[in-house]
C-alpha cells in the first residue's frame, strides 16, 4: 500500500509548484498607447488611452509597436459603447469594455484600466502557455495532507463532491458542522492554492477563501473541496508553520496553545527579566522548544526545569509568529493598519486602527488581543525589564506584520510604521479590544 504524507512521524511540508508563478513573471507588461490629440466626448473615467472612433485598421497599426500595447476606442457601429483593444500573441484582441464605478470586461472589476490590462495579460499568457497543465491541476491534490481534511468526509471515490455554498444559513450555531462559506478573494502578495499546490495567478480575485478555516484555493479547485472544512486533528501534525485558524479549529481552542503556554510561563517567572523579548535566547534551544510543541502539542514541557533561561521561551513565541504562513496581522488587513500609523490626529488614528482590527479573522483578532494584553503587562514592569511599548513595538512590529508588497524597498519603508502599529495596540489595548 502506498504511504501517504503522514504515515511517518516526520512532517514534510507541501512543495509549492512554481511553474505558474514563473509564467506570471514572464507575462507581457501593459503599454498604454496615448492619443496625441484632443478627443471630443471622451468619457471622464478614461484617460489618454481613449482614441475616440478610430477604425480597426488604425487600431492594429497603433498597437503593432509591442506586445501588451493597449488603447480604448469607441465603436463606429454602436456609438456610446467602448472597446478595449489589446495586443497579445501578435494579434489585436478586442473586448467590450464596461464601467459601473469600476472597469470590467468580465466578472472581475478594477479600479483602473492599467490594472485590468495587467491582469488580462497575465491571464491570457498563462492560459495560452499552460492550458493543458491547468486542466490537470486537480489530479494530484495536497489538500488532505495539510490539515484541512474533514472528520466525516464522503469517500474520495465519489464523483460528485458537494459544491461550496455562498452563505452560512445552514450552519450549526456551534460552528463545528454544516456548510462552510467560501468567497472570491483578492490575495495580497504571492499565494499558492492549498488544494493543488499551484500558484494563484492574477492581480485580483485570484481564488476563493474559506471564512471558517482560512483555506485558499483556485475557484476551479474549490469545487473539489468538501463543504465541511473542519480540520482533521490527526492530519495537523505540527504547531509551528500551521495556519493559525486551522490550528485552533483542529484543537477546538480560542487561541494557539503555544501562545497561551508561552505567555503563562513568561508571566509566571519572567516579567522582571531585563530586556525581555529584546534579548535573544540560544537558537538551538529555541528550536528544541519548537520541536517539543510540534511533537507533544499542549503536553510540551517548557517549565523552568527544562529551560531555565526565560529568553528561550520568549524566542520560541516570537518564532511561532514569524513562522505563520499568514501573519497574525494578515496581508489583507495590513494596508489599513499601516494607514492608521500614518494618521496624525489621535482620535482618527484610533478609529482607523479599530476598523483595521475588524478585518482580521476571529482567531487572529483573539490571539492579537491576548498578546497585546500580555505585552501591556510587560510594560508595567518597565523599571525592572526596561521594556516599554516603544521597545516592544520595535521587537514585534516585523514579527507580527509582513508587507504584502514584493518590492523590497517598499517593505523596508514600512518598518517604522509596523513598529508604531504595535506600540499603539499595546498602549490602547483596553480601548481597542
Amino acid at each position: 500500500m502506498a504511504l501517504t504524507l503522514f504515515d511517518t512521524d516526520e512532517y514534510r511540508p507541501p512543495v509549492w509548484k512554481s511553474y505558474l508563478y514563473q509564467l506570471q513573471q514572464e507575462a507581457p507588461h501593459p503599454r498604454r498607447i496615448t492619443c496625441t490629440c484632443e478627443v471630443e466626448n471622451r468619457p471622464k473615467y478614461y484617460g489618454r488611452e481613449f482614441h475616440g472612433m478610430i477604425s480597426r485598421e488604425a487600431t492594429d497599426q497603433l498597437l503593432s509597436v509591442a506586445e501588451g500595447s493597449y488603447l480604448i476606442r469607441e465603436s463606429q457601429r454602436q456609438p456610446g459603447t467602448y472597446t478595449l483593444a489589446l495586443r497579445f500573441g501578435s494579434q489585436t484582441r478586442n473586448f467590450r469594455l464596461y464601467y459601473d464605478g469600476k472597469h470590467f470586461v468580465g466578472e472581475k472589476r478594477f479600479e483602473s484600466i492599467h490594472d485590468l490590462v495587467t491582469d488580462g495579460l497575465i491571464t491570457l499568457y498563462i492560459e495560452t502557455k499552460a492550458a493543458e497543465y491547468i486542466a490537470k491541476m486537480t489530479i494530484n491534490p495536497i489538500y488532505e495532507h495539510i490539515g484541512y481534511t474533514t472528520l466525516n468526509r464522503e469517500p474520495a471515490y465519489k464523483k460528485h463532491m458537494p459544491v461550496l455554498k455562498e452563505t452560512h444559513d445552514e450552519r450549526d450555531p456551534t460552528g463545528q458542522d454544516g456548510v462552510s462559506e467560501k468567497r472570491v478573494h483578492t490575495f495580497r502578495g504571492p499565494h499558492w492554492c492549498e488544494y493543488c499546490a499551484n500558484f494563484m495567478w492574477g492581480l485580483i480575485a485570484q481564488g476563493v477563501k474559506c471564512a471558517d478555516c482560512g483555506l485558499n484555493v483556485h475557484k476551479q479547485c474549490s469545487k473539489m473541496v468538501p463543504n465541511d472544512c473542519k480540520p482533521d486533528l490527526k492530519h495537523v501534525k505540527k504547531v509551528y508553520s500551521c495556519d493559525l485558524t486551522t490550528l485552533v479549529k483542529a484543537h477546538t481552542t480560542k487561541r494557539p496553545m503555544v501562545v497561551d503556554m508561552c505567555v503563562r510561563e513568561i508571566e509566571s517567572r519572567g516579567l522582571n527579566s531585563e530586556g525581555l523579548y529584546r534579548v535573544s535566547g540560544f537558537s538551538d534551544l529555541i528550536e528544541d522548544v519548537k520541536m517539543a510543541f510540534d511533537r507533544d502539542g499542549e503536553k510540551a514541557d517548557i517549565s523552568v526545569n527544562m529551560y531555565e533561561d526565560i529568553n528561550i521561551i520568549t524566542g520560541a513565541l516570537k518564532l511561532y509568529f514569524r513562522d505563520l504562513p499568514i501573519p497574525l496581522i494578515t496581508y489583507d488587513a495590513y494596508p489599513k493598519f499601516i494607514e492608521s500609523a500614518k494618521i496624525m490626529d489621535p482620535d482618527e488614528q484610533l478609529e482607523t486602527l479599530h476598523e483595521a482590527l475588524k478585518l482580521l479573522p476571529p482567531a487572529h483578532c483573539e490571539t492579537l488581543r491576548y498578546l497585546m494584553a500580555h505585552l501591556k503587562r510587560v510594560t508595567l514592569h518597565e523599571k525592572e525589564n526596561l521594556m516599554n511599548a516603544e521597545n516592544l513595538g520595535i521587537v514585534f512590529g516585523p514579527t507580527l506584520m509582513r508587507s504584502p508588497e514584493l518590492d523590497a524597498m517598499a517593505a523596508l519603508n514600512d518598518i517604522r510604521y509596523q513598529r508604531l502599529v504595535v506600540e499603539l495596540l499595546i498602549k490602547n489595548e483596553d480601548i481597542l479590544f
